[in-house]
């Protein structure tokens, strides 16, 4: 059977019959949880064992545990992680560390994909539900910082996704609840906002953005061929691009056509997160099959997962404690 060109949600912390039949019949080509799906360790090593024997493969699944208040694995279970923006003053060995540690984490419960890191600059402008979820305020730090995450992940055996290509950093609005427009010159945002996203174009998973930018039309980055031609042409990012997820309020339409014209405009991997059976089955219909230079590229993308290794967690922890305990606004949670 052909894989579907999607990743989907599932709905509770116990893969039930109809849902285990369904993403039988859909075979997405991997999967995302959420704080909906976890209750502790046990629990989700269980659930992601169940969904991978119900794909009747080692699917790739995601989670979005970015630190600060993007965390699907909360304490007491998991350890707190702070704010990718709190955690800039220390450097990119704090991120590194940060990266082994959340691999480690995630690899031990069955998970081994991260959306993460987050490579979009902080500007004063940047919306609240994005600014502290940045590595940065300036190109060459978020690189750096974003780069040192992705190579700890990478270590411990969990597949990094950069995100949101092309750069949604200046956008003052929720790409959750409407589109947002970024109303600057190209030479401007080449020289920042997409200058960190160049940088890492060698790595395996890439995510877009629903932002609008005016000089590529009027579609948005997710759903516009022009926009996805530069991050593949001009930048020369190699890896898969799976959209945002493509439930949210930035976007129009049924969610069928939100996933075809996500394809057509060159991305690899539908997103659909938060649907019941007959929404996540329209995406994977939109979707299509997986094939072409899109199945190498997730293929690629899958062998970049290296085993999972022992790690002392409890030394990583408390060195990452102590780089940052020198930072007053490194604060966690």
């Amino acid at each position: 059977m052909s894989l579907s060109a999607c990743i989907l949600g599932v709905q509770g912390t116990v893969l039930g019959a109809n849902e285990a039949a369904f993403l039988r019949d859909a075979a997405p080509w991997g999967l995302v949880l959420f704080a909906r799906n976890v209750e502790n360790p046990a629990q989700l090593r269980r659930l992601t064992g169940d969904l991978r024997a119900a794909l009747g493969r080692e699917a790739p699944i995601f989670v979005d545990q970015e630190g600060g208040r993007v965390q699907r694995l909360r304490a007491p279970h998991w350890h707190e992680y702070p704010a990718m923006l709190d955690l800039a003053p220390s450097g990119p060995l704090a991120f590194a560390l940060a990266g082994r540690m959340l691999a480690a984490e995630l690899r031990a419960v069955g998970i081994d994909g991260n959306f993460a890191p987050c490579a979009d600059i902080a500007w004063p402008e940047t919306h609240p539900f994005l600014r502290n979820r940045c590595m940065g305020t300036t190109a060459a730090q978020v690189a750096a910082h974003a780069r040192a995450l992705a190579g700890g992940l990478l270590a411990g055996g969990v597949l990094p996704v950069v995100k949101h290509m092309p750069g949604h950093g200046r956008a003052t609005r929720d790409s959750h609840k409407e589109t947002p427009l970024i109303d600057q010159p190209r030479a401007a945002l080449d020289a920042t906002d997409f200058a960190p996203f160049r940088a890492l174009a060698d790595l395996p998973l890439g995510m877009t953005a629903h932002i609008r930018l005016p000089w590529l039309g009027e579609a948005p980055a997710t759903m516009n061929p022009a926009a996805l031609a530069m991050i593949r042409g001009d930048w020369g990012f190699g890896g898969a691009i799976m959209t945002d997820d493509i439930g949210m309020g930035a976007l129009a339409g049924p969610i069928r056509d939100r996933a075809a014209r996500a394809i057509a405009a060159g991305c690899d991997l539908v997103l659909h997160c938060n649907d019941d059976l007959a929404g996540f089955a329209a995406a994977a219909a939109g979707a299509g099959p997986l094939a072409g230079p899109a199945l190498s590229r997730c293929e690629a993308a899958l062998a970049a997962r290296r085993p999972s290794e022992s790690v002392d967690f409890a030394a990583l922890a408390a060195d990452l404690a102590a780089m940052t305990q020198g930072h007053p606004d490194a604060a966690h949670g």
